[in-house]
């Protein structure tokens, strides 16, 4: 393989992108049925935030870096290329996982909708980001 060359900026604007649309559609979008399937309740006080908080800045900094192999490795020339390639990657790395998760674990399809919604609107989104600007 190629040696490949990433943008930097662009991998920090989608690890920023995806950063703000976690907060957003956790805590304003889908807030209230997240924490109903969740069992949580209204002004609880989360546990554990800090680690939590440190895991999402963590995936938002790889998950871009490892998308951008994929859209620069098939060589994506536009950013719907590049949200193509978003997409096959949301549906065999997160359907697949969290499907077979959620059946295991027995949870709500509500709760695999709202989570994998999440992750297919970053996926989109940061393939098409990196595709186009390299």
């Amino acid at each position: 393989m190629h040696h490949l060359h990433f943008n930097l900026a662009a991998l920090l604007v989608a690890a920023l992108i995806q950063f703000v649309l976690g907060a957003l559609w956790y805590s304003l979008f889908f807030v209230k049925p997240w924490m109903a399937l969740m069992g949580h309740t209204k002004g609880e006080k989360p546990k554990g935030l800090a680690a939590a908080m440190a895991s999402s800045v963590i995936s938002a900094l790889l998950l871009p870096f490892m998308l951008a192999h994929m859209v620069y490795g098939i060589g994506a020339p536009s950013a719907g290329a590049g949200a193509f390639v978003g997409l096959l990657c949301w549906l065999g790395f997160v359907v697949v996982p969290f499907f077979a998760e959620t059946i295991y674990e027995q949870r709500p399809y509500k709760l695999f909708a709202i989570n994998t919604g999440y992750w297919l609107c970053t996926m989109l989104i940061s393939g098409a980001l990196l595709a186009a600007w390299r």
